[in-house]
């Protein structure tokens, strides 16, 4: 909490609201911009703090009769690029802010390099905030993403911000209507719809993404704390919890292993440890950047990461293992150049 000047009391921290959705189209904004005219019919004080509508007629008609508060224009090369005015939202002080596409990354200049980050001052600041995001802008679904579409997502949100939210909600459409509001240009214009159609928007693609969402959402509100539960139950009938370790080691494998950890975890509502394991030391200056990176991956999906000097690599991490008490141990292995990829992954850890 932090002391409000006007008042002089602490100011408790907002509630963040999800909308989620699956592809493109299946109508989050819509569902945002509904939910701040029903606040503000109810004579909650509602303001626009972002909303992307993508030159989609409907969804820009729902901004008329909401009080939108104005981007500011940022400079850019070439072009110039509207961002939400993380000054004047805070400043016009509403009970409830609506932030379009919460994983959106923010232009050079601007105060945070993510919308999230800009929804957590927002936060902080005592304002509720409904936003959206698509189930393919989740960071540890990315790799996932990328073999479905086809195109890794450029976007992406840590799990932990839209999880601990406890307020998500799937926008659900199924797979054929999708692509019937694409063909008739709803989504995108006519040539790019036409290339997503035979593409991304394939009838196969839609389905898996569906049920990655369907998936996730499941699994979060099953791995959600007992408070949020109906009742206050604790369903997870006693049960240890799950406790996944990692072995990463700076190799190209690593982000699609540390993803893969974390999606078992979330399942359960498990931790999720990466360990690094190296001669003492330390690891040889080419992979420490790569290290880092996968270091700030696993921070980013709640994780928590750790470092072992040993000589003998597989007995170092047998015994961290043992000593977390780990339930599982996810390792992986550098295929040598020229090798053949042995095939898409499971079905069964989709999601």
């Amino acid at each position: 909490m932090r002391a409000d000047p006007l008042c002089q009391g602490p100011v408790p921290r907002g509630r963040l609201r999800i909308y989620l959705g699956y592809a493109p189209g299946a109508g989050t904004t819509c569902a945002l911009l509904g939910e701040g005219h029903r606040r503000a019919g109810r004579g909650t004080d509602v303001v626009v703090a972002s909303a992307r509508t993508h030159g989609r007629a409907h969804t820009a008609g729902l901004l008329a009769g909401l009080e939108v508060i104005l981007p500011v224009t940022i400079p850019g090369e070439g072009t110039a690029v509207a961002e939400m005015d993380l000054g004047a939202v805070p400043a016009r002080r509403p009970q409830v802010a609506l932030v379009d596409e919460l994983a959106h990354r923010n232009g050079p200049g601007v105060r945070h390099a993510a919308c999230w980050q800009d929804v957590e001052d927002l936060l902080q600041a005592g304002i509720d905030v409904v936003s959206t995001v698509s189930i393919q802008h989740l960071e540890s679904l990315r790799d996932v993403v990328g073999k479905i579409t086809g195109v890794p997502p450029l976007e992406t949100v840590p799990d932990p911000v839209v999880a601990a939210t406890g307020e998500v909600e799937l926008v659900d459409v199924a797979p054929e209507t999708l692509r019937d509001r694409m063909a008739r240009g709803y989504i995108y214009p006519a040539e790019p719809a036409e290339g997503a159609l035979g593409g991304a928007f394939q009838a196969g693609n839609l389905a898996v993404l569906r049920e990655l969402a369907l998936r996730w959402v499941a699994a979060t509100l099953a791995s959600g704390p007992p408070r949020d539960r109906p009742g206050g139950r604790d369903l997870g009938g006693g049960h240890a919890r799950e406790r996944v370790v990692v072995a990463i080691g700076g190799g190209p494998e690593g982000g699609v292993l540390i993803r893969r950890a974390a999606r078992i975890a979330a399942r359960s509502g498990g931790d999720l440890l990466a360990v690094h394991a190296a001669p003492p030391g330390g690891p040889a200056a080419a992979g420490r950047a790569a290290l880092a990176a996968q270091r700030r991956l696993t921070e980013a999906l709640g994780g928590t990461c750790h470092q072992l000097a040993d000589d003998d690599i597989p007995a170092a991490l047998l015994t961290f293992a043992r000593a977390e008490n780990a339930t599982q141990l996810v390792l992986g292995t550098t295929r040598p150049p020229g090798w053949p990829h042995c095939g898409p992954e499971p079905a069964s850890d989709r999601g």
